[in-house]
């Protein structure tokens, strides 16, 4: 990853800024030019709480290349309490704790680290509800 890019999508990753239509009230994650729904402008910026729950998860055992240390880990569609579904990777959990339904918030956790000397990067994951 290129250090520009990690910085501009700080924001998002760390904070789960995501962006509300002045039009149609909807709520939009990460943020887009154009609203979902109404296709309207949506300008106007919006922190999640990070609060939501599993909607549906799948665990990976065949991990993509540079994911392999990581393998096995779980991946879910988080539906945040505002209404965007997010894709995550669960974090302090067993799989045979989870269910459909269950409340979770999200977490900043180590993503991965680019080389023995490049960049760490950080980001979104989530985590059962305290």
């Amino acid at each position: 990853m290129q250090v520009s890019t990690h910085w501009r999508l700080q924001e998002q990753r760390y904070n789960l800024v995501g962006e509300t239509c002045e039009h149609c009230n909807s709520k939009l994650f990460p943020p887009r030019d154009v609203c979902l729904i109404c296709e309207e402008p949506a300008q106007e910026l919006f922190t999640f709480t990070g609060l939501g729950e599993i909607y549906s998860y799948s665990t990976i055992y065949d991990a993509p290349a540079g994911f392999e240390h990581n393998a096995p880990y779980t991946v879910a569609l988080i539906k945040l309490n505002e209404g965007p579904l997010v894709t995550a990777q669960l974090t302090d959990m067993d799989n045979d704790e989870l269910t459909i339904g269950q409340p979770v918030e999200m977490v900043t956790r180590k993503l991965r680290t680019d080389g023995d000397e490049g960049m760490i990067i950080y980001g979104y994951k989530f985590r059962p509800a305290i």
